[in-house]
């Protein structure tokens, strides 16, 4: 079960909205779905959790690159969500190093059933087998909104966006959103 909601910081302090990320292919489809909730290029957090395993933060400060913040890196990379987050520059490998050329993969049917011979067992070593179960991303981004690399590092994927939202002064309006 996925939660998704942005919060949108205002002159008369924050707003929520729940979000569908369906559509959201991309970190910067993420990033233009923030930068549309916020009128005047003011900070604009999208706080994403998949139930009891893993919890994320964008944050968009107008114009600005998106700063992103994941609990679990492992656990977020087998989640289509997670995907989204887990950009190449954030796992450090240059881009388009993500996997298998599929158009140099020889598919001769044995794909969907078992090898078709003993050596073609050992699979090669995917991106989800590199990704350690440890925080990944810019763990003081909500530093000058009360929430230190500390505090963020220490929070439980269960109760994570209503502790930050707390902390805020946001907690009624996500709320309203959950």
């Amino acid at each position: 079960m996925y939660f998704a909601a942005l919060l949108a910081r205002t002159e008369d302090g924050w707003e929520a909205s729940d979000t569908e990320l369906d559509d959201v292919e991309t970190l910067a489809d993420l990033a233009d779905l923030a930068r549309e909730a916020s009128a005047e290029d003011d900070t604009v957090l999208v706080l994403i959790e998949q139930e009891d395993a893993w919890f994320g933060v964008v944050r968009v400060d107008g114009e600005e690159d998106p700063r992103i913040y994941v609990s679990d890196a492992a656990a977020a990379a087998r989640s289509s969500y997670g995907e989204i987050l887990l950009t190449d520059e954030l796992l450090g490998r240059d881009p388009g190093d993500d996997g298998p050329d599929l158009d140099a993969l020889d598919l001769d049917g044995t794909e969907d059933g078992e090898p078709s011979s003993a050596d073609e067992e050992e699979e090669e070593p995917g991106a989800a087998e590199t990704i350690t179960h440890s925080p990944l991303g810019d763990a003081e981004i909500l530093d000058d909104l009360g929430i230190g690399e500390k505090e963020l590092r220490a929070l439980d994927a269960e109760d994570a966006l209503g502790a930050i939202a707390e902390v805020l002064g946001a907690s009624e309006v996500l709320e309203t959103v959950r």
